[in-house]
């Protein structure tokens, strides 16, 4: 019975010392260094032997003549030599003592060996005499190849094979005859197309492939879990390389793939796999999903990757080496990307590398090409209109404000006008909490009492709790998610403009900057506000800002005021000041736009601040804007008087300015700047009964409720669809951009066509009357010249 080694217990070897392992481990290292040593001072001495054998030359044998040469010399050195009797002690003496040294006599000559290296115990010179091959002088020396010696019990045996000489005329022979072969081949002509043969080949080749495109798009969509491969097969098709349908076939893709990834990505984000996950075993189907997962996201990567290479390529006017698509094409090609990385920016803001997008997307926006500014502003307008939570917009927001600050201010307008879109109001904000977090009805004690047994009422009590607990949860922590959010874009919002404001007031991005100011106003901390106004005011007094421009600072100013600014014990007169001062500006040509913001300025400035306005800054307003509505078009009249109705309704006693008589001393100064002091008490809107009878029958219908007094009921009220509209949403309303009429005009031309064909009529009624009394009275008379008359006539 042979002692097999035992394998040790699982549980032998946990009482296993530490130390007794770790000897263990050390002794099988030495083990392995030994091996490792020994095999390489064996191979050290193997190539050692190998270079010994290479570098003995053989020594060829003398020739016949000269061994007759040296055997006579010898002979007669023999002869001549002295015998030993001859010679003396002492040199007799001296010749011993050499001879029992390593004396050159003994030394073999025909070696290239030191005189006192140890000679080998077997060998000999005549065995390495009889080693040395025996060749012909006339046989030519032939190269050899020396390869790996052969090791055996005898020792190393070094092994070798003949160069073989290469027949040099027979190769140029055979070179002659390819080059001769080669030009026969070129001379062949190549079959030379028409144009419409070629359109025709271009077309089939392009049919072809689209095609291949929509079985691969149809299969991917049919079935993607287990469609990679298709998916990575279309993708290939980004490298198009035949030049005819290279441009329109890329762009196909390009397309299809957007529409592909757009149809089979999550809802969710996917992330990498941990190592641990990766060893633990999981279900077929979860293997498969996870294994979809990681090939969507690999070649989502690379179809972003081409996008934005393409668009790099174009920027950099750069062609690739293999010239397959022309540079000019090359710009349609990176507006194709654009559309995608936009469609693609909108449609997946949850998914992987949408970060990376928006960082390809921003810059864009600053492009000096038109077409694809456009794309980019709209794609990023969309984000912030459908992002409720904030994710999205931040990242929008934060590489907005790096490029802006990168590029020193030197952006367009459109790239910070984007802000305006962002989701950030407070009323926005209740109806979203509102909408995550619904109020429920839960049971009261009495219905709990009348309709549940006691075991009921017991389990309804639990589940109610449960529920309260749930929905306080969700509602507190999305809540917090959200304004945390907001808060954060917020701050970069108006860092970003605070540092315009302060370091490029004479950009061009400050009338952006002023309009983000004013809607986003109420949002600012108050410790900023006394600031913030004084450089309003400055702005404007400087005079450097355009009309609008300084509408933006008046409606910033106010719209902080309203909000928090109500604390604040600020008098914003100048404000009131400018604006009337102003009104005059404007007129029914490229001002009339302005009006939009002037209506704005005015509910801010009357409308929410009704306490703190006197009663003669409202009449002087009242009647300048009435003067006003008479040079503008009529959009702008209808919502300049919607703005009187309200001034009519809110403020007491705006019907003096119906009346002709004068209340109180002085007399209307209407050039005066001042709205306080222009004594508009003395005065009346005669400009009403002009209005009465303009050719707009809305501004009509305003004119003569407004003499009526503005009423809210009776005959002279305006009907619902006037009267609940802001002055802004009717002055966009009937807005004439498009060169229509609003209400459109009654058509005219049949009516006057029916009357002129019924005077026709009438007259060929008369005439006819009057013919037919003119024969009669003729006949009467003269029947018989009128007889010959009407022959004549008739002969004629």
């Amino acid at each position: 019975r042979k002692n097999k080694k035992r394998v040790p217990s699982f549980r032998k070897l946990l009482r296993t010392s530490q130390i007794k392992l770790d000897n263990k481990l050390k002794n099988k290292q030495y083990k392995q260094k030994s091996a490792a040593k020994k095999y390489r001072k064996e191979q050290k001495k193997l190539r050692e032997a190998v270079r010994d054998a290479i570098s003995r030359k053989p020594f060829p044998l003398e020739e016949c003549k000269k061994k007759q040469v040296a055997r006579k010399w010898e002979e007669k050195e023999e002869e001549d030599a002295l015998p030993l009797d001859m010679m003396d002690e002492d040199d007799l003496k001296l010749m011993e003592d050499l001879a029992q040294k390593a004396s050159f006599l003994t030394r073999d000559l025909s070696s290239n060996e030191p005189v006192h290296v140890k000679k080998r115990k077997h060998e000999s010179v005549i065995e390495k005499y009889e080693k040395v091959p025996r060749r012909l002088q006339t046989e030519p020396e032939k190269e050899l190849i020396h390869l790996l010696p052969i090791k055996d019990k005898s020792g190393i045996i070094p092994q070798a094979v003949e160069k073989p000489v290469l027949n040099v005329a027979q190769d140029e022979e055979e070179d002659t005859e390819d080059m001769e072969e080669a030009e026969d081949f070129n001379e062949e002509p190549l079959p030379v197309l028409t144009p419409e043969e070629m359109a025709a080949q271009r077309r089939q080749k392009l049919q072809e492939r689209k095609m291949h495109i929509a079985a691969l798009a149809s299969a991917i969509l049919s079935e993607p879990d287990s469609s990679i491969k298709k998916l990575k097969e279309l993708r290939a098709m980004l490298m198009e390389q035949d030049p005819n349908v290279a441009v329109i076939v890329r762009k196909l893709v390009m397309v299809s793939l957007m529409e592909i990834f757009k149809d089979i990505a999550p809802s969710y984000k996917i992330r990498p796999l941990t190592e641990a996950e990766k060893a633990t075993k999981v279900k077929k189907e979860t293997q498969k999903l996870r294994e979809f997962e990681e090939g969507l996201v690999s070649q989502y990567k690379f179809y972003l990757e081409n996008l934005e290479q393409t668009i790099k390529d174009w920027k950099q006017r750069k062609l690739k080496k293999s010239n397959v698509i022309s540079l000019k094409a090359y710009k349609g090609l990176a507006e194709v990307a654009v559309k995608c990385l936009c469609e693609l920016l909108v449609a997946l803001p949850h998914f992987n590398f949408h970060n990376n997008i928006i960082v390809l997307i921003v810059p864009l926006m600053n492009d000096p090409s038109k077409m694809i500014s456009e794309l980019c502003v709209e794609a990023v307008k969309k984000l912030f209109k459908q992002d409720k939570l904030g994710y999205a917009s931040l990242g929008v927001v934060k590489v907005i404000s790096g490029l802006v600050r990168g590029r020193n201010y030197d952006v367009r307008p459109e790239v910070l006008k984007v802000f305006l879109h962002l989701r950030i109001k407070e009323v926005e904000l209740q109806k979203d909490s509102e909408d995550i977090a619904p109020k429920k009805k839960f049971m009261t004690y009495k219905e709990k009492r009348k309709n549940l047994s006691r075991m009921q009422r017991k389990w309804k009590k639990a589940e109610e709790k449960l529920e309260r607990e749930l929905l306080e949860a969700e509602a507190s922590e999305s809540k917090e998610k959200k304004l945390k959010l907001h808060t954060e874009t917020l701050n970069i919002v108006f860092v970003t403009y605070f540092r315009i404001l302060k370091k490029a007031q004479k950009s061009p991005l400050l009338p952006a900057v002023l309009e983000g100011l004013a809607k986003f106003a109420h949002l600012i901390n108050v410790e900023f506000f006394d600031d913030l106004l004084i450089v309003l005011h400055s702005l404007i007094a400087s005079g450097d800002l355009s009309y609008r421009e300084s509408l933006h600072c008046v409606l910033s100013a106010f719209h902080i005021l309203s909000g928090q600014g109500d604390v604040l014990n600020i008098d914003p007169m100048k404000f009131y000041t400018h604006l009337y001062k102003t009104l005059f500006s404007l007129h029914a040509g490229g001002t009339n736009e302005d009006i939009g913001i002037v209506l704005q300025c005015l509910d801010v400035m009357f409308a929410k601040r009704r306490k703190q306005v006197s009663q003669q800054r409202a009449l002087a307003f009242l009647k300048r804007l009435s003067i006003l509505a008479l040079h503008v078009l009529p959009n702008s009249s209808v919502g300049i008087l919607a703005t009187n109705r309200m001034f009519m309704q809110t403020f007491p006693r705006m019907d003096l300015l119906l009346d002709n008589e004068s209340q109180g001393s002085g007399v209307y100064l209407p050039e005066l700047d001042e709205p306080e002091h222009c004594n508009a008490q003395n005065t009346a809107l005669w400009e009403l009964h002009l209005l009465q009878r303009h050719y707009h029958p809305t501004v009509q219908r305003f004119a003569s409720h407004l003499i009526a007094g503005a009423p809210t009921e009776g005959s002279g009220a305006l009907p619902l669809d006037l009267s609940q509209r802001s002055a802004t949403e009717l002055f966009e309303t009937y807005c004439m951009k498009g060169m229509t009429f609003n209400p459109p005009v009654a058509s005219v031309t049949p009516r006057r066509k029916d009357t002129f064909l019924q005077m026709d009529s009438f007259v060929d009624e008369e005439l006819n009357k009057q013919l037919q009394q003119h024969i009669r009275e003729t006949v009467a008379h003269e029947p018989l010249d009128f007889a010959k008359h009407l022959k004549e006539s008739s002969l004629a």
